[in-house]
């Protein structure tokens, strides 16, 4: 089993904690498929979006947040 550290996914996405936070918010959503529509998994989710990100198969787009206007 490879491990990936962060600084393996700053590489890609600028620095650490966007690379971390882009490979959890991935696995959250590996997470609400069907089960039956992924088939047979052999490793974590959180260890599958992090590997995408590494190898450069995940792509993400940053989108700033609006200001609430009250």
């Amino acid at each position: 089993m490879r491990i990936y550290t962060p600084v393996e996914a700053a590489k890609q996405a600028g620095n650490k904690y966007l690379g971390v936070l882009v490979a959890a918010k991935f696995a959250r959503h590996l997470n609400e498929l069907p089960k039956e529509r992924l088939g047979e998994r052999k490793v974590k989710f959180t260890t599958m979006s992090l590997e995408k990100l590494v190898e450069g198969d995940l792509t993400y787009k940053m989108i700033r947040r609006r200001r609430s206007e009250t």
